[in-house]
């Protein structure tokens, strides 16, 4: 313990330094983890007033592979900005690709000219130039930046940016650890798309097979089982959808090291350690736990929210939660990152000295998809049996389903004979509404029954094992929300898709049909209900301006900048209009934001007003 053997001799003692020296100087040192206990943060960063950043390809090997990543100066992950609340910011990015680059600076309150979305309110960043980014720090947190363009993202284009707050941090710790979760692939984003437009279930490897339908049959009888079967196939849908894109593609990586390489982060028992979590993965959502360690949640994308004692969560693409855990033994943790659809994991450890491991927890079955993402598990009256194939593409509809007891669209109270145990005071959607009749186009292939809020779900595949694991309507803003008006108006939208086409959009329109942006109003105090018409669960990104969270904790609603909608659910945000110009819109799993699920938002100055 008083002489820890380093990092590069326990690499080279346990036969794995030839496979990963070449990652050591690819890494910066936070990801690298910690060679000292004397540190309480991360001891490679860049800070001041003025930080310079270069775009680059740099070689990349990850295993036995060398490919080519997309770098900022030089590594994956980039450099950590560490930054203060207040601070005025000049950022120069200088583009060493042969093509135009960009950086978001993702949940940052800033300006719409330096938000980094090409062809929003920005022109990109053209090979050879430099671009500079000024900005006043309005907030603290944990946050990331990423390129807006193209498949950067996905190459290895992604950093963490640390606000302290000018004030004491509410949140107490002795020593903090970023964890940047990514997914890597070798092949492009391009490449991707153009197989799953061919074949949807291009990289599912995990489809039921004759030895399920077997299992099925032993366990709820041969009648229901092939029902089952014939139910999924009439509606050209598979219950195993549960990634577009799985570990048979990707590598997952912590701080930009493969589960092999064991991301290592060192402790005193006792201590207070902060882990701040952020999710860059670009398609991929991870079940986060620590086996032997409880967590406590005390922020989410940035913003404090009052402590919250888990076991495990769920983290999509674009999130972050910062966690506290106090590990009272002198032993090894695993972190451990397992996948939605349990095709791959990352795994990290927390230990006190160098060279310690703990067990990688097996992974779990993957889940099926249910009649909840398909919203219909709240209706009685359902006819299994044998039907003629309904044609149509646009419904998910079971002939022989009744409607009569659920509620229109208008939100009316559930009527007798619902099954509603979702229904709690405060919180929008929380009776099942009926799907309009609008079938939103050939951009749309399915249109659940109803769809309902499912903030107190955990999620597919999770909460049936005793775990206490995070849902939405934990989360409470540490202190009351500044705005506590009534929404003025009421806006919806629907997440669709064509997952066999592989077309994402809003509306069943994608962003080259529908141009035209949303329009908001300066001040204006607004309800977004986002409604999931599809069977995937999707993040939506609104830059430039809050999102609240309508969760039912009244005057503390949380903030966040990217909320998880689960299929055939309802989401409602409360915003308010308060940075004027026109602001990017997305679902930000990266192959469906690069096949239309974009828009732009624009919120308009005031009106000036007459003189009487």
């Amino acid at each position: 313990m008083n002489d820890p053997i380093s990092r590069r001799v326990f690499l080279k003692r346990s036969g794995v330094l030839g496979t990963f020296a070449a990652l050591d100087w690819m890494l910066p040192t936070y990801a690298s983890g910690s060679d000292s206990l004397g540190a309480v943060t991360p001891t490679t960063q860049l800070s001041g007033d003025v930080i310079n950043l270069a775009i680059a390809r740099t070689p990349f090997r990850i295993d036995d592979h060398t490919a080519t990543a997309t770098t900022l100066n030089g590594t994956v992950p980039g450099p950590l900005l560490r930054l203060r609340e207040g601070q005025d910011i000049t950022l120069n990015v200088t583009n060493h690709l042969d093509e135009t680059s960009s950086i978001h600076w993702h949940g940052i309150l800033l300006p719409p000219e330096m938000d980094g979305v090409p062809g929003v309110s920005f022109p990109g960043i053209e090979p050879g130039a430099t671009f500079s980014y000024r900005f006043t720090i309005r907030q603290y947190g944990t946050y990331w930046f990423h390129s807006h363009s193209g498949g950067q993202e996905q190459a290895g284009m992604y950093a963490p940016m640390i606000i302290d707050p000018i004030e004491p941090d509410p949140v107490k710790y002795d020593r903090e650890y970023v964890i940047m979760l990514s997914d890597w692939s070798f092949s492009s984003v391009d490449s991707m798309i153009d197989k799953l437009k061919k074949q949807p279930g291009y990289f599912n490897f995990q489809k039921r097979t004759l030895g399920d339908f077997i299992q099925d049959a032993m366990r709820d009888g041969w009648r229901p089982a092939l029902d089952d079967y014939l139910m999924w196939a009439r509606m050209r849908m598979d219950p195993t959808d549960l990634a577009d894109v799985t570990g048979h593609a990707y590598t997952y990586l912590m701080n930009g090291l493969t589960p092999a390489a064991n991301w290592t982060g060192l402790f005193h028992p006792g201590e207070r350690i902060r882990l701040r979590f952020i999710q860059v993965g670009v398609m991929t959502f991870q079940d986060i736990r620590i086996p032997g360690l409880g967590m406590t949640v005390v922020q989410a994308d940035g913003q404090n929210v009052q402590p919250v004692e888990v076991d495990e969560f769920r983290i999509g693409p674009a999130e972050t939660y910062d966690v506290i855990v106090e590990p009272e033994e002198e032993r090894a943790y695993t972190i451990f990152a397992e996948t939605l659809d349990r095709s791959g994991f990352a795994r990290g450890t927390l230990a006190p000295c160098p060279g310690m491991t703990a067990e990688i927890p097996p992974r779990r079955p993957r889940p099926l998809r249910t009649m909840a993402d398909m919203g219909m598990q709240h209706i009685s009256g359902v006819d299994h049996g044998n039907h003629e194939p309904d044609n149509t593409t646009q419904s998910g509809s079971e002939k022989g389903m009744q409607h009569d007891n659920i509620p229109d669209r208008h939100g009316e109270h559930a009527k007798e004979g619902i099954h509603d145990r979702h229904a709690q005071p405060g919180l929008p959607g929380s009776s099942p509404v009926r799907h309009s009749t609008d079938d939103h186009g050939p951009g749309n292939q399915f249109i659940p029954d109803f769809t309902q809020s499912r903030m107190d779900e955990p999620g597919i595949g999770l909460g049936n094992d005793g775990r206490r694991v995070l849902v939405y309507t934990d989360l409470r803003s540490l202190k009351p929300y500044p705005d506590q008006r009534e929404p003025e108006r009421e806006l919806e939208i629907h997440l669709t898709g064509h997952m066999e086409r592989f077309i994402w959009s809003f509306d069943g329109e994608k962003y080259s049909d529908a141009r035209e942006p949303i329009l908001f109003h300066h001040r204006e105090r607004l309800r977004w209900i986002f409604v999931n018409d599809t069977m995937m669960e999707h993040t939506m990104h609104l830059h430039g301006t809050w999102m609240y969270l309508e969760n039912g904790t009244g005057a503390y609603l949380p903030r966040k900048h990217t909320v998880l909608v689960k299929p055939a659910e309802r989401v409602s945000v409360a915003i308010t209009a308060d940075a004027p110009g026109p602001w990017a819109f997305h679902c930000h799993l990266l192959l469906h934001m690069e096949t239309g699920m974009f828009r732009v938002v624009e919120i308009l100055e005031a009106a000036p007003r007459t003189k009487s």
